[in-house]
């Protein structure tokens, strides 16, 4: 059994379709979103139908929160502001009621989901280090979580202590915690343009982060045709 887990996909739909099709070829039987499938690209509905479509385990993002939101945009950038307001008007009543109805955390076999923090989850606080980590497990029950929301991949790995491991997969200890940041779709900020997402092989007790190529030139179209601000399909190309 293999689990391809993704998110912050962002209504990157290119990116989308390739992750996938990779997920397909890695023989990925189940399917796991951690949340933020819209916000920031052009197509919100049609990455939300594709959600849809897998039947899969998703928890809510902030992206999804503010978008299926009737309320004014408070403390968002101008540009986050911008597109989210282009988004909410690409919504339908039945998108934004289905994004409002997730759940913040949700146990999937024997791991957990969640996009953000485990001990704050509604928060929407973000953890960029071993000392951010910290928190979330001690309100960790199962030994493998899996994150987004930084939009870069990352292991955490409790034992003794909290540390991070250095390369891009890990093979799964009895006694140890995992907390697992499988990076970003549709927006990737950690220098590297192309979609992460992660696999993790059941019967392996492995997890791998994979980079893929995908079509950007047509995404970065899209946001331009759409009305969107440039910043949001140049920023695809400089994954940051």
């Amino acid at each position: 059994m293999k689990f391809a887990i993704f998110g912050d996909i962002h209504a990157n739909l290119e990116a989308l379709e390739a992750v996938m099709a990779d997920a397909e070829q890695q023989s990925c039987t189940h399917f796991v979103c951690i949340g933020d499938i819209v916000g920031y690209n052009a197509n919100p509905h049609e990455c939300l139908d594709f959600v849809r479509s897998l039947d899969c385990p998703v928890v809510k993002g902030n992206h999804d929160e503010e978008a299926s939101a009737d309320t004014e945009l408070i403390g968002l950038n101008p540009l986050a502001e911008q597109a989210m307001t282009w988004t909410r008007a690409h919504l339908d009543a039945e998108d934004k009621q289905w994004l409002r109805d997730l759940r913040m955390v949700r146990q999937v076999r024997d791991f957990t989901i969640v996009h953000a923090t485990l001990d704050t989850p509604s928060s929407w606080g973000y953890i960029t280090n071993k000392f951010d980590a910290m928190a979330s497990f001690s309100y960790q029950y199962t030994p493998v979580c899996f994150f987004g929301h930084t939009h870069a991949p990352k292991f955490y790995v409790k034992s003794s202590s909290v540390n991070v491991h250095p390369g891009l997969s890990v093979d799964l200890e009895s006694g140890k915690k995992y907390f697992i940041n499988v990076g970003s779709v549709g927006q990737p900020r950690d220098g590297d343009p192309r979609p992460s997402y992660a696999v993790y092989d059941v019967s392996a007790q492995r997890v791998a982060i994979r980079r893929i190529e995908y079509d950007m030139a047509t995404a970065q179209r899209k946001i331009l045709d759409a009305g969107l601000p440039p910043m949001l399909a140049e920023r695809l190309s400089l994954g940051k």
